[in-house]
C-alpha cells in the first residue's frame, strides 16, 4: 500500500480536525503503486481519476468549517422562524463533510492479488462514490450561500 498516500490522508484529517484555514490540502504522491492496484495503465489511469475528484473537493472542506461557523453565529441572532433553515443548512453540511470522511476511511484499492478485473470494478464503484460525495459538498455549500 502506499504509505505516503496514507500518511498524507491522515495528515489532513487531522488539520480538518484543528480547523485548518489552509486552502490547498493537495496530495502529490497518490499515484497508485503496483502493489496498491493491478499493473494495468486502464486501473492506474482510473484511480488517478478517483484521486482526482477528490483533490476537487478537499480542500473545500475548509469551506464547510468556515461556513458552519458562520451559520452558528447568524443562528444566534436569528428569529424562531428563520432557525429552522439554519439548523438544516448546517446539518446539510455536517452530512456532506462526513460523508467526505466516511468515503476517505473505507478507500482501500484492492491489491494485485485479487485480479485486474475485481480492482477495475472497485474502483469503479469508488468513482461513483467519490462523485456523490462531491455533488453533496457543492449542493450543500451552495445551500448555504442562500443563508
Amino acid at each position: 500500500m502506499n504509505t505516503s498516500f496514507w500518511k498524507l490522508l491522515s495528515l489532513s484529517l487531522i488539520l480538518i480536525a484543528f480547523g485548518c484555514k489552509e486552502k490547498s490540502h493537495e496530495h502529490a504522491d497518490h499515484d497508485a503503486t503496483a502493489s496498491d492496484v493491478t499493473d494495468n495503465s486502464g486501473n492506474q489511469a482510473l484511480y488517478n481519476e478517483v484521486m482526482k475528484v477528490h483533490d476537487e473537493v478537499m480542500p473545500k472542506m475548509d469551506d464547510i468549517h468556515r461556513t458552519k461557523q458562520q451559520l452558528r453565529e447568524k443562528l444566534e441572532k436569528a428569529t424562531a422562524a428563520e432557525k429552522p433553515a439554519i439548523e438544516a443548512t448546517i446539518a446539510r453540511l455536517d452530512s456532506a463533510g462526513e460523508g467526505m470522511m466516511v468515503w476517505m476511511r473505507q478507500f482501500r484499492p484492492l491489491p494485485d492479488s485479487l485480479g485486474e478485473e475485481k480492482a477495475r470494478e472497485y474502483l469503479e464503484n469508488e468513482m461513483e462514490k467519490v462523485k456523490k460525495v462531491r455533488e453533496d459538498i457543492l449542493q450543500a455549500l451552495e445551500q448555504a450561500k442562500k443563508e
